[in-house]
């Protein structure tokens, strides 16, 4: 499924504004700062100088710092000793491989939580899925990506293997802004929500192999739905 540029142009200039003042934390500014540059509103090679950035989210330099750190980790930040940071070029390739990683990993998850999870275990899974349902149809998309991150995360925890635990929530951690993004697309909320009831259906039935189908579908879906917030082009010109 292929979606332009043209259905989050009007989140762009909503998204540059929205910053989060006093009492911000290094969590809510490094999602705010990720949002502003998955929606373009904050371009390639832009600067992100400490002292500027402190001002803006009226903090001082230690979070943003810190902040600044974690952008780094996820890959949508560079800093080179002694330079301010900038905005990387986040390419297709590059989001397509990172999602083809965390399909497989998912589908693993899937796969063994269909064969391992307690039956308490599936029962929060379905229960969860379903107070979801209110949230698509109110349209919520901040809480459904909380509730997002709370459904895989149960799927993780259910395959019960503590190092595929580690390399699955290390790779969610990088496409994070991407994933929570994609629910800012028309009709992406619902048709997550069908997505998760095909997963929650097979593992309920101890459907290991159409569990581990379902879930790498899934992966693969919000992989195309994301790809729309990468940009193949060139930074900013004039920014060293």
């Amino acid at each position: 499924m292929q979606y332009g540029f043209k259905q989050i142009r009007s989140v762009k200039s909503a998204r540059k504004k929205e910053i989060i003042r006093s009492g911000t934390t290094v969590e809510q500014m490094v999602r705010a700062i990720a949002d502003l540059i998955i929606t373009g509103a904050m371009r390639p090679g832009e600067r992100l100088d400490e002292i500027s950035m402190a001002n803006r989210f009226d903090v001082s330099r230690t979070p943003v710092r810190e902040a600044l750190g974690q952008l780094c980790a996820i890959g949508l930040v560079e800093r080179e000793p002694n330079k301010s940071a900038v905005v990387t070029n986040v390419t297709q390739r590059h989001l397509a491989s990172m999602f083809e990683a965390m399909a497989e990993l998912e589908g693993i998850c899937a796969r063994l939580s269909a064969e391992r999870m307690t039956v308490d275990e599936r029962r929060m899974l379905e229960a969860e899925h379903m107070a979801s349902e209110r949230l698509v149809n109110e349209g919520a998309e901040d809480d459904y990506a909380a509730h997002n991150t709370e459904f895989h995360t149960r799927l993780y925890r259910g395959a019960h293997n503590d190092h595929i635990f580690e390399l699955v929530t290390q790779t969610r951690a990088r496409l994070a802004p991407f994933r929570r993004a994609q629910f800012r697309l028309p009709g992406r909320l619902l048709r997550s929500y069908e997505e998760h009831q095909a997963i929650v259906a097979a593992i309920l039935q101890a459907d290991a192999a159409n569990a581990s189908r379902a879930a790498y579908a899934h992966v693969a879906t919000v992989s195309d739905a994301s790809v729309v917030f990468a940009r193949d082009v060139e930074p900013v010109s004039g920014i060293d």
